[in-house]
């Protein structure tokens, strides 16, 4: 096979650093050849098989009321098929499929036409196919390719500057932004555009240095597998068409991968969902662990997307919830993979606890094995802290909207709890009309956070309207952290503090510490949720004048005990219910008719009605298939925790040698042989952990 020059249209041939072919030469594609049977021989097994999967199906013949995005990946693993092989019969599939595409009057039917994901994915993946086709699609199919392509280049670029400063053209911290820009980017490089490829280039200036630094994405990890991808493809053009790198001046994805990793449940397959999640599986993209192993040298990530195409990726294939998913990647699972980077096992490298600062995100594991325990507690502003600030400083500065946190929910405060393969605690995944109360949060009089019950739960919200997480310990086996919230509640509750505290301790075992203060008696209602119904337990020999309920989680081998202290309370006691939690939403408004549903089993601890909460949840995970053992760590036949006395803070014996001791508000701790001016005391194996001690 001969590879071809591209007829240059639309000013092309003037147009400095414009490649023959965008992503390849002849000196890449020769090498990428010779491994076809070599070390990229799986990556190639998956091209062909996708390809295959064209030809087994068709494109539709009028354009559908669901999105199309599909087109665009489809077109582009042909073309890259055909490029690699010289097999004439890529060229005419690739061509069903594009003519497709180009014989549609608008890109996108029900959300935004020609403006919106459709475009951004069509105006990508037919481009690429442009210049990998080249002179061979035939000069008829080129110029009916090369004239949809500037059309629809042209109507994207039109909007993206008429809307300046809302909506996907300037909300640096969004999945719409990158894909829309980086299809644009594509396009004009392709075309030779230069006002088309120099707007998307300042639009990504911006997005690289103002997304977190830790790599923590306010998304969530469902929509960090959507759009991620889209900023290593945006940089992976820009060196290759411009030789301009600006890997290592994006620190959110040089750390990205370590978000992503500790957001894996234990077993790596499924995920921790907080934000906006179409379900627990939608969380891999081999294509981008391997660029993220390759411009970083992290072998962690190389490991985890063997991992991912040897035991999980079929599976995340056919059960995810987005779309088009997995599959239509091929091309870039072989373009972006790099041999030279040797897998490494996160286990043995890759602490089990950690904190992501800017998402307010702390995570617990008490092991990388796939029986573990994983806790994962978050709070923060809207957006995350950098998201937050950067983007009202910008907005005052401009008079622009770009905060766009509509996949952000109002969690602030909330945890999850996995165990032993399986859900203790959860959250509810996707959401339109976002609700603390589903979250594992605190409702007050039966009231969320102030703006809720709407997409954008932080639109429009008062700069005050924040929570963080402070005096945080992730390491070692131990993690504490103190969640304040009071101000995400409606003014007129007078909420004057509301902070959770939780500290896990090595073997799993949580200890999680509500106090608030309003200026008028309120009912502070803890929410638990889960897949299952808990199961009422009766209260131990130790509970008598504790306002403590007991209940049993259980799900598959997975089991916890839960008991939920008021000692502070006055009256008969907390009022327990046990409800369910149903929630429908439509996840994507290209695709009007999809839904997604979840149903919780909700636990509702509510203390007597009071100005002050304070209530002490103790959680004891145990082996649910193991009911014969009465101690030690798997303790099915009863919990062991007990609340000690304590002048000051909090104090709970766990068992085992486990023990924690919390600070109240004056930053005091006196119980049981403690006495101390400090956060926390932490007790485990012989070590001790103090956090905050005065000097």
């Amino acid at each position: 096979m001969t590879d071809t020059d591209l007829t240059r249209q639309s000013g092309a041939a003037d147009a400095p650093g414009v490649p023959r072919m965008l992503l390849l030469d002849d000196a890449r594609l020769a090498d990428l050849r010779s491994r076809l049977d070599g070390d990229l021989a799986p990556q190639w097994r998956r091209l062909a098989e996708q390809c295959d999967l064209y030809r087994r199906t068709a494109p539709p013949a009028e354009h559908p009321l669901a999105s199309i995005t599909y087109l665009g990946p489809a077109a582009a693993n042909l073309a890259l098929a055909y490029r690699l092989t010289g097999q004439r019969h890529y060229v005419e599939e690739a061509w069903r499929w594009i003519s497709a595409a180009v014989s549609f009057e608008h890109w996108g039917r029900a959300h935004l036409p020609d403006h919106d994901l459709d475009a951004g994915w069509l105006l990508h993946g037919l481009s690429l196919a442009y210049t990998w086709l080249g002179d061979d699609l035939g000069p008829e199919r080129a110029e009916a390719l090369r004239a949809k392509l500037a059309l629809q280049g042209q109507r994207l670029y039109e909007f993206a500057v008429a809307n300046e400063g809302s909506w996907w053209s300037s909300s640096y911290w969004q999945n719409h932004h990158w894909i829309c820009h980086t299809g644009l980017a594509t396009v004009g490089y392709a075309l030779g555009e230069r006002a088309w490829t120099e707007r998307a280039k300042d639009a990504f200036a911006t997005v690289i240095d103002v997304l977190p630094a830790d790599g923590s994405d306010m998304e969530g990890v469902v929509y960090w597998r959507y759009g991620v991808p889209w900023l290593a493809t945006y940089l992976d053009l820009l060196q290759h068409t411009e030789g301009v790198d600006w890997w290592d001046r994006c620190r959110f994805l040089a750390n990205t991968f370590w978000y992503r990793l500790h957001q894996a449940a234990p077993g790596y397959e499924e995920i921790v969902d907080h934000g906006d999640c179409h379900d627990r599986r939608s969380g891999h993209s081999v294509a981008l662990y391997r660029i993220l192993a390759a411009r970083y040298g992290i072998g962690e990530a190389q490991w985890l997307a063997d991992t991912v195409a040897d035991r999980f990726f079929w599976r995340e294939a056919y059960e995810s919830g987005v779309r088009p998913g997995v599959l239509p990647e091929a091309w870039a699972e072989l373009l972006w993979y790099d041999a030279a980077v040797a897998p490494v096992d996160p286990a043995t490298t890759v602490p089990p606890q950690t904190a992501f600062e800017d998402l307010g995100l702390l995570v617990h594991r008490t092991s990388w094995d796939d029986d573990a325990t994983l806790l994962s507690f978050k709070s923060s502003p809207g957006g995350g802290r950098t998201a937050w600030e950067t983007s009202r400083r910008i907005d005052a500065e401009r008079g622009w909207d770009t905060l766009s946190a509509g996949h952000h929910h109002p969690d602030a405060g909330s945890f999850v709890l996995a165990s032993r393969g399986a859900w203790l605690l959860v959250d509810e995944g996707y959401s339109n009309r976002k609700r603390a109360g589903h979250h594992n949060l605190v409702l007050v009089d039966g009231q969320g956070f102030a703006g809720e019950g709407r997409y954008h739960v932080y639109a429009d919200a008062p700069p005050t309207r924040t929570a963080d997480m402070v005096d945080v310990l992730a390491e070692g086996g131990f993690l504490h952290g103190r969640a304040r919230t009071g101000r995400m509640y409606p003014d007129e509750l007078g909420v004057e503090s509301l902070e959770r505290t939780i500290a896990v301790l090595p073997s799993g075992r949580v200890v999680v510490v509500d106090r608030g203060r309003a200026a008028e008696p309120r009912s502070w209602t803890l929410l638990f949720h889960a897949d299952h119904p808990a199961e009422e337990a009766a209260p131990g020999p130790d509970d008598a004048g504790a306002g403590a309920g007991r209940h049993v989680l259980r799900n598959g081998r997975a089991g916890a005990w839960l008991t939920t202290y008021a000692p502070g309370a006055t009256g008969v006691g907390s009022t327990v219910e046990r409800v369910v939690t149903d929630v429908e939403a439509n996840p994507t408004s290209s695709t009007p008719d999809l839904v997604v549903t979840r149903r919780m089993h909700t636990l509702r601890v509510t203390p007597p009605a009071a100005r002050d909460l304070l209530a002490v949840t103790v959680i004891e995970p145990f082996d649910a298939f193991r009911a014969d053992c009465a101690d030690g760590p798997d303790r099915a036949s009863g919990p062991a925790a007990r609340l000690l006395p304590a002048r000051a803070g909090v104090a709970v014996d766990l068992g085992d040698g486990e023990r924690a001791y919390l600070a109240g508000p004056d930053g005091l701790i006196d119980a049981e042989g403690v006495r101390t001016r400090a956060r926390a005391v932490l007790v485990a194996g012989g070590v001790t952990r103090v956090l905050g001690a005065d000097a």
